[in-house]
């Protein structure tokens, strides 16, 4: 075996692709030995501990490039934007690097590490934040939401696929990124704040106060109605996603009579709020987050939970019938109350910087869902796939 001192000693070139948690240990412990005038950099999703460990462990005479690829490991590198870092480094050195990195076919994009660290809080912290709050009250609710009538149609496929994929890593592939990045702390924070705000308004029956305040949070974040931010066409195909769906046969419906007059057809979904989404919108409002300004940096699991966002609030229509479900209809509350402890739950974890509890609070509801994974990783990695396919530019 080789004397772990001399593997850093070896190579011209040396990736760390370790936990961000770990980052300062490992570099502390290989970085002093490694060679004279080499080049290091690091694959970590948080690059402030990674930079702060490069430059308190390394040689002076390294140079130092990181690189993070904004997708995960299932999904084809090809197209798919890679954020370069040149932190401290000679233009050859850089070169090198870039010569190196285009074997993945990626679409380089050159940030600093500060830049990369609140891009990356924009476009990922609270997109997570969302699917594991979904998660976890699913879980609370013991309920696969595949085999029920609320989560059927296009918009729910994405939730569902995307939590399951999320819930199918390794838990500390998300804690890194959210309890490592001050900018992600912040916004995973605003993010149980608007689900508990709006979920009062709900509760309440302020249907007035809530449609005023969910228009406001529209108008910010996606532009007035004659100047809308986003384009002609929408991110997503409605019709796409419809094709992607974990249920193996419609569920029946049951009989029971309703205050409307009856139940819906079998076939229909039932209403949903879409307290996810709207709480979304209002946490980017909040923070002064247009989602569109970081397209270039965006992960898969953006582009969808952003083609989603904006499926919903493009349609006037679809936006005033979840807002009026939002007050009227009491069919999910207990659910929608599920989805706002877990966001709270998962914003308390991240505010104390807890990786402990983050990994117990997520391998528990990942053993819930374990035995779905097979048939969820295959229809989401489709459907990632597909929408993919359908949005190049």
């Amino acid at each position: 075996m080789v004397p772990y001192p001399v593997v850093d000693a070896c190579p011209d070139y040396i990736i760390y692709s370790v936990e961000a948690a770990a980052i300062d240990r490992v570099v502390a412990e290989y970085g002093p030995s490694t060679k004279l005038n080499a080049i290091v950099g690091g694959q970590t999703s948080c690059k402030d501990p990674e930079i702060k460990a490069f430059e308190d462990h390394l040689p002076a005479d390294v140079d130092i490039v990181s690189c993070h690829s904004l997708h995960g490991p299932g999904v084809d590198t090809n197209d798919q934007p890679l954020v370069i870092i040149k932190h401290r480094a000679s233009k050859a050195s850089f070169d090198k690097v870039e010569t190196v990195l285009r074997c993945l076919r990626s679409k380089h994009v050159y940030l600093t590490a500060h830049e990369h660290d609140r891009i990356t809080a924009d476009t990922q912290a609270v997109t997570h934040a969302a699917f594991l709050s979904m998660g976890k009250a699913w879980h609370a609710s013991e309920q696969f939401p595949w085999e029920g009538a609320r989560y059927v149609g296009g918009i729910e496929n994405v939730k569902i696929n995307l939590t399951m994929r999320i819930y199918n890593q390794k838990w500390h592939v998300y804690a890194g990124l959210a309890i490592l990045n001050p900018e992600a702390r912040k916004q995973i924070a605003q993010y149980a704040c608007s689900v508990t705000e709006l979920y009062k308004l709900m509760l309440g029956g302020h249907e007035e106060e809530l449609r005023a305040r969910v228009l406001r949070a529209r108008e910010k974040v996606f532009g007035a109605e004659d100047s809308p931010k986003w384009a002609a066409m929408p991110l997503l195909d409605d019709r796409v996603l419809d094709r992607f769906s974990l249920a193996k046969a419609a569920q029946p419906m049951p009989a029971a009579s309703s205050s409307s007059g009856g139940a819906p057809p079998a076939s229909a979904p039932l209403p949903n709020n879409h307290l996810s989404l709207l709480a979304m919108v209002d946490c980017w409002s909040a923070l002064g987050i247009v989602p569109y300004d970081h397209m270039i940096c965006s992960t898969p699991l953006f582009r969808l939970w952003l083609g989603v966002t904006e499926h919903l609030f493009r349609s006037r229509e679809r936006l005033e019938a979840a807002l009026r479900i939002a007050v009227r209809d009491h069919t999910f509350r207990s659910e929608d109350l599920e989805f706002t402890f877990a966001a709270r739950g998962w914003a308390e974890c991240v505010g104390l910087g807890h990786f402990d509890t983050w990994r117990e609070r997520f391998v528990v509801t990942q053993r819930f869902f374990e035995p779905r994974f097979a048939d969820a990783v295959k229809v989401g990695s489709a459907m990632v796939k597909a929408v993919l396919e359908t949005t190049k530019d």
